[in-house]
């Protein structure tokens, strides 16, 4: 198993339902042009519009199956199924289109604030280097994809929309420049249409065949042993550091704003949020019984907005509230912000805000990804105003 499924899939992020979504998709699709039944079309909008409710990069597979219909099958479109299946997908994703509009397309301002912190590190030659990682199982995907475009037969001709459908997602993301992890949905299917040729794939006898089989799949199982620590933290920080530099491999501990680490981003970003918690704990124990009854947890990122609210109540902390990306759209809760405690926002933001700013913790870890190698915790009061109506002016902050 590849670090570019074993990772999403140990921390649950969003990109792991992309390859969900995806592949179910792919495989709807196969099914319709193998069978020629319409209702298949059906299943396609389910997904599409379940990938609406969860994801809305699923778009840039609606773009990619339109662009592969208008090159391989423009009558497709000439009939009622992928428009039935459009119908169904808005139908089902209506609740999070909807969502967007009546919250102003908060989608649009990240997008722009990804863009600036994040997309503009990414290159074609970093898109394409990225998928190097991918090792021997980047063979059996180009082996596919050619397989899929060679179908020359009228029964197995149909499956070359497939094969379009993943050269232009591919090539969307290359050109919009998106992460190059985000196109890891097309290789689950790319695979098993690899797969496939190599099965029938002749030699001249059985036994070249069998070796060749046997080779592909040993390769492809030592080099996911050989990466799996970049996708599961299986080794300590400091073992993983000298094994990440033993590799070799530069793209596997480079961050998405475009500079190195000695670990794996993700790995990186698992470090050190217990101790955090713990020192916001220890600074709200510290205060006085009436300032601790009012004080808020204010959180500079989600990260550390999330770790405040997973590990919070074992210390008997309130919810966190943060300005930065959806968590704006929690609110800033009811207390007005008489007191606030911080953990990493810089002082001179705060300053701008409160009368009184006091420093009460700070830790270091040099492990960590960037942003959180040096946190510090800080006790604000005398707010300029209530939480509540300084809330709007922090919109938009991450």
């Amino acid at each position: 198993m590849h670090p570019l499924f074993l990772r999403p899939g140990n921390l649950f992020q969003p990109v792991v339902l992309d390859q969900l979504w995806w592949t179910a998709t792919f495989y709807a699709l196969a099914r319709l042009r193998r069978t020629g039944d319409p209702r298949w079309w059906y299943a396609i909008g389910v997904v599409g519009g379940l990938g609406l409710l969860t994801k809305f990069s699923i778009l840039f597979l609606g773009v990619a199956l339109l662009v592969a219909l208008l090159i391989e099958d423009r009558r497709a479109l000439a009939t009622l199924g992928p428009w039935r299946a459009l119908a169904i997908a808005l139908a089902i994703g209506a609740p999070s289109v909807i969502g967007q509009l009546r919250l102003g397309v908060p989608l649009a301002a990240q997008m722009s604030a990804l863009r600036v912190s994040q997309l503009a590190h990414v290159s074609a030659g970093s898109f394409l280097r990225f998928q190097l990682l991918l090792g021997p199982s980047l063979l059996v995907a180009a082996a596919g994809l050619w397989s899929l475009y060679r179908k020359t037969k009228p029964e197995l001709r149909a499956f070359r929309i497939i094969g379009a459908t993943c050269a232009a997602a591919f090539a969307t993301l290359l050109i919009l420049r998106g992460k190059p992890y985000y196109v890891g949905p097309i290789y689950p299917t790319l695979f098993a249409a690899g797969g496939v040729w190599l099965e029938a794939f002749d030699l001249g006898t059985p036994r070249g065949a069998r070796v060749l089989r046997v080779a592909t799949v040993t390769a492809i199982v030592l080099y996911g042993a050989l990466v799996l620590p970049t996708g599961l933290p299986v080794l300590p920080p400091e073992r993983m550091a000298r094994y990440a530099q033993a590799l070799g491999i530069a793209e596997a501990t480079r961050t998405n704003r475009g500079t190195m680490l000695r670990l794996p981003q993700d790995y990186a970003d698992m470090i050190g949020w217990p101790e955090r918690v713990a020192l916001v704990a220890h600074v709200y124990d510290s205060l006085p019984s009436e300032k601790r009854a009012q004080a808020v947890l204010l959180a500079e990122n989600y990260g550390e907005a999330g770790a405040l609210d997973y590990f919070g109540p074992r210390f008997g902390l309130p919810a966190a509230v943060s300005a930065a990306g959806s968590y704006w759209f929690f609110g800033p809760g009811e207390k007005p912000g008489g007191v606030i405690i911080t953990l990493g926002v810089d002082r001179r933001d705060l300053e701008h805000y409160c009368g009184v700013v006091t420093a009460a913790g700070r830790l270091t870890n040099d492990w960590s990804v960037e942003e959180e190698q040096d946190v510090s915790v800080y006790v604000c009061e005398q707010l300029k105003g209530t939480l509540q109506s300084l809330w709007p002016e922090l919109a938009g902050r991450n």
